[in-house]
């Protein structure tokens, strides 16, 4: 009975902690553009090479949305739209996420 007891008032103390806790905002910026009918978010994720994150918005899986298009090639296209540089083919990945990372290439 003792051990249910402080069992109960260390989960009491960890809770409240967890609510002081401040949320931590991103550091990033993110550039939202809008690129074949669809909105993708575009970020800087690393600096030395310069790496960029492009994410689409799933539209809520709205399925009455605008006709599918290939993510790759919307990728690349929505990092070009947001930095102003061609992102470089060979180093384009994803993620299982869906996530699109890739270097760019500002000549």
């Amino acid at each position: 009975m003792v051990l249910r007891g402080s069992l109960l008032a260390l989960a009491a103390v960890i809770g409240l902690t967890a609510l002081e806790a401040t949320p931590v905002a991103a550091k990033e910026e993110t550039k939202s553009v809008f690129v074949m009918s669809r909105t993708w978010a575009v970020t800087q994720v690393s600096d030395a090479p310069v790496v960029y994150r492009a994410t689409r918005d799933n539209n809520n899986l709205n399925p009455f949305g605008p006709p599918p298009r290939l993510r790759t090639i919307q990728a690349m296209a929505a990092i070009q739209a947001a930095t102003g540089c061609k992102p470089i083919r060979a180093s384009m990945y994803q993620n299982i996420s869906g996530q699109f990372f890739s270097q760019v290439s500002c000549n």
